[in-house]
This record gives structure tokens, sequence and C-alpha cells, in this order.
């Protein structure tokens, strides 16, 4: 039986701790913060998006970088075993479009009491308001950590699952990426990864709130076509947010040095240009002596008709009867690609997950153990490692700090 010292209260440090004490080992939890799953409280808008229904081997095409690594952790710690965890724990689940899994309360705090549930069933002993100053090696080999508060306790074996550097406020600092490099591990270089974008556009304060639904987004770099989907999006005072903007910052986060970036929205992608046109000009005869700001208000919302109009370049109390074919050709391209220049990603305080993190290279797959010092693994988003949303990054999570914590002898 070994002592083993668990860094980190959120998603992988919890499992890792459950599971380590499933094994029969002593161990204990360590959390700076007052309270366990400070990031679980607030993911999927606080109702805590647990994993994603689909088939386990499609897991691997929703991590964006090092998804060869999770080949042992996703098939010993599948995202069906999870949901099975938290259902035989006393947690019903539901199923909701794009496969994604969520507690059937919608309350991210029931996620995190069914865990505290279990860990106090394992025996585990959590220690909250303990931080962490650094971890102590012999030999290349672990014994134990040293407190901010100047005690030492003592451990044979020490898992590193301090998450991040996304949402600060939860307390994830970047700790575990600072005992990895002081232990000789290499950090990869890090930036905030599903995360929104600001735009160069003033008008984009009017657009503010306006949440657009069934559009395409398009992301180019001198005609280089980036990332192109469709989805929903959200406008903010700054730039622009929601589902399709979160999972093209994962895809572009390569061009964070190179912006700005050309984005473009179809606001009508099931419509062909020439259907686009014959539905405008239908529309125009049936309001032929309106203006044309009052013609349009059909197609798009509200708040959106004076931002398109001016963009347009069609005078707005000019009668439609009046508009040439030219500019109503001209119209119907702006509908097709309405343009936005994306000027930076916005940073980690917003950013839903860390890209970059602890080398894969120098952990071994199979057990999450360091090949730099032994009795020390490491496990969740500390590592190099991230996937789009949907509740494939949480899967992550789940599934090192189950290998981790299952690994240890």
């Amino acid at each position: 039986m070994s002592k083993v010292i668990v860094i980190g209260g959120g998603a992988a440090g919890m499992f890792a701790a459950i599971q380590a004490a499933e094994q029969g080992h002593s161990v204990v939890l360590l959390e700076k913060n007052e309270k366990l799953g400070k990031k679980i409280y607030i993911t999927g808008k606080g109702r805590c998006n647990i994993t994603n229904a689909c088939d386990t081997e499609e897991l691997f095409q929703n991590v964006m970088r090092n998804s060869k690594f999770l080949y042992s952790a996703f098939y010993t710690c599948s995202n069906y075993q999870v949901m099975d965890f938290f259902e035989s724990n006393g947690l019903p689940i539901k199923t909701e479009r794009g496969e994604r899994v969520f507690p059937q309360s919608d309350h991210s705090s029931d996620v995190i009491a069914t865990l505290q549930r279990v860990l106090k069933k394992q025996g585990v002993t959590v220690q909250l308001h303990s931080e962490v100053k650094k971890l102590k090696i012999e030999d290349g080999q672990i014994k134990g950590v040293l407190l901010k508060n100047g005690s030492f306790l003592e451990a044979e074996r020490v898992i590193v699952a301090t998450g991040g550097c996304s949402y600060i406020t939860t307390g994830s600092t970047g700790d575990g990426y600072r005992f990895a490099r002081e232990v000789g591990h290499t950090v990869t270089e890090l930036y905030p990864a599903l995360v929104p974008f600001e735009t160069e556009e003033s008008w984009i304060k009017e657009l503010q709130g306006l949440s657009l639904k069934n559009v395409s987004v398009k992301i180019e770099k001198n005609g280089k076509v980036l990332y192109d989907a469709f989805g929903e999006m959200l406008f903010t005072h700054y730039g622009v947010s929601g589902p399709l903007l979160l999972s093209a910052s994962s895809m572009v986060n390569d061009y964070a040095d190179k912006m700005p970036l050309q984005m473009s929205i179809d606001l009508k992608p099931a419509l062909e240009e020439e259907q686009l046109d014959k539905r405008i000009l239908r529309d125009f005869e049936e309001n032929q002596n309106r203006q044309f700001k009052n013609a349009v208000q059909k197609l798009f919302p509200a708040k959106m008709i004076p931002v398109i109009i001016r963009l347009s370049g069609i005078s707005p109390e000019k009668k439609v009867n009046e508009i040439t074919k030219e500019e109503r050709q001209q119209f119907v391209k702006l509908i097709k690609a309405f343009p936005l220049t994306l000027s930076r990603f916005r940073d980690f305080n917003e950013a839903i997950i860390t890209r970059g993190g602890v080398s894969v290279k120098e952990v071994n797959p199979s057990t999450m153990e360091s090949k730099i010092v032994k009795g020390l693994y490491f496990a969740g988003e500390v590592l190099d490692l991230d996937a789009l949303t949907g509740g494939f990054n949480l899967q992550i999570a789940w599934s090192t700090g189950y290998l981790a914590g299952n690994s240890i002898e």
C-alpha cells in the first residue's frame, strides 16, 4: 500500500484520488481553494457537460493535439464507463443534442456532490486551503510535497492534477507547469483555447447579445481557409463567441501571432446565391413602394438590420423599386459572406481550457507516470492535451485521472 498525494481537486484530481483509494492506497487530496470542483461548477454554463456519448473511437477525432497519447486512457476509462460511474453512484444523466451528456438536474453542483460522496466512501482525506509550494525529489524519486505554510507531507506517489491557466478565478494559476519545470519536465507553449475572439469593427457593439443559429462561419488568412463550419454563434461587445467560434479558436490557434484573420458569416447557408436573389426579389416586389430599411424585416433579426443596411451601401431611404440589379446582387453577396476581421483571442480569464502543457513525450501513456521522476504522475489539463467543446475535455480529465490512480502500485 502506497502513500499517495493528489494535488488539485478538479475532475482529474478527484477521479485519480477515488481510483487510487479503490486500489487500497492511503490517499490525501490537496486543494488550495475553499472547496472542491470550482471549475466543474461553472462548466457547461453551470450545467456541467460531463462527457460525450459518441462512439469511444470518435473521442480521438475531437482531440486537437496528441490524441494518440490518450489511447490507453480512453480505453481504460471510456466515456461509457464515466456515464456508468455517475449513474451507479446515484446521479441520473441525460444525453442532449450533439451527444452531450449532462446531469438530469442541470446542476453541476450535483456532479461535484456525487464525487465528494464517493471520495468519502473510499476514505480519501481531503485537505482544503492547502497550497503546494513545490515537489520534493531525491535521487530521481518523489518523496512528497512542501506546502506553502511550510509543512512537509511525505508520499511515495504524487499525482499532479492542477489544471491549466484558464479561468484563473477558479485557482487555475498554472502551478502544475511550474512544478513540472522545476523537476526537469518540458512545458510546451501555453495559449488560451476554446476562447472568444475580438474583432476590429467598431459596429460590433451594436450587435452585442445577438445569437445566430444555423449559420456558416469561414475563417481565412490570405485566401487560405483555416476553418469552415455550421452552427451557432454569438456577438459580444468586443467581438464574437458561441460554440462555432470557440471551436474555431482551437483550430486556428497556430495563427495567434499572425492576426488579423478574415472571417465571413453565411447568414443564409440553406440558399444558393441564385435562390437567395429570387427570395429578395420576391420580398422587394411585395414591398415595392417601401423604403429599403423597411423591406428587409423578414430576412434578419431586428438588431442586425441597421448594420447590414449600412454595409450594403444602399441608402436606407431608397425605395426598393429603385434598387438596381447590381445593388441587389451585391446585397446577396453580403448576406452570403458577412465580413468581420478577427484581431486577437481573448485572454486566459475567458478561455475554457489551456492549449499546451507538460510534454506528453515525457509521460508514459500507459500509466501517466513521469519518465523523468519515479512516482510522479500527471493527469488532466496540466498535460499538453486539448479538445473541442461537447464534453471532450472533461473526458480527458476523467480518463487520465482514472489511469493515473489505477496505475499506482
